[in-house]
């Protein structure tokens, strides 16, 4: 039992110590990963039923799929696929702070949807001559490259050496993917993609804000005065 009073020291709480920033965004983005594959599971058991409630395009009631979309995969396969990017540039994004990966996340998930809507249609392959194609928009894949766009060039906006090197290394063994903004592949969302890239550099703009301020700050500081004859 303890005892406050002269000659007794306080009873202090003792301090809780802070997970680390690795372990934390592990579980965060592993917990992500887990919901799609709990959600594929559900739609999988209904017929796929989910799968309407994609982007489409230029229609009202497509507007909400902009929520739900990069919830939502066509079939394992294409939730297979990916996993294995989501994981790692998911977890990367997390290592620039939670909050950040969370107001990046929303920004190219709400943009990048929006994006989608607009010109999701452009170029689609139609097999009806003069008609009017509809797509329907699902997948994560918009969001990973916004996160692979957002990685990309975060640290050039920082000016922060470790955060540079990541982009570095994420443009060494993800770059080729940057390919899928272009069409070309059939049943691919070029869109989708092209939207959630330009929706990552958006973000990363955005939310370099701090360290930019800093460094025009500095540089005012230190700039000598301008002398006028």
């Amino acid at each position: 039992m303890g005892m406050t009073g002269p000659g007794y020291p306080a009873n202090l709480p003792a301090p809780q110590q802070k997970r680390p920033v690795w372990v934390v965004g592990g579980v965060t983005i592993v917990s992500f990963v887990v919901l799609l594959y709990i959600v594929e599971l559900f739609d999988s058991l209904t017929g796929h039923r989910l799968d309407d409630n994609g982007i489409r395009p230029l229609e009202t009631d497509g507007l909400w799929g902009i929520l739900v979309a990069p919830l939502l995969h066509a079939n394992w396969q294409h939730l297979v696929a990916n996993t294995g990017p989501a994981l790692v540039l998911g977890f990367l994004m997390t290592l620039a702070g939670l909050s950040r990966f969370i107001y990046a996340t929303a920004i190219v998930w709400i943009l990048g949807g929006l994006g989608t809507w607009l010109i999701g249609n452009v170029g689609a392959h139609c097999p009806y001559v003069g008609v009017q194609c509809e797509t329907n928009h699902i997948g994560a894949s918009g969001l990973i490259f916004g996160w692979l766009t957002f990685l990309l060039v975060f640290g050039f906006f920082t000016r922060k050496v470790w955060e540079i090197v990541v982009g570095v290394i994420v443009l060494f063994v993800y770059g080729g993917i940057l390919l899928g903004v272009l069409p070309g592949t059939l049943g691919v969302s070029w869109q989708g993609h092209l939207c959630g890239a330009v929706a990552g550099v958006i973000a990363a703009y955005v939310l370099s804000s701090p360290e930019r301020k800093a460094r025009e700050l500095r540089r005012s500081r230190t700039s000598p005065p301008y002398l006028t004859s």
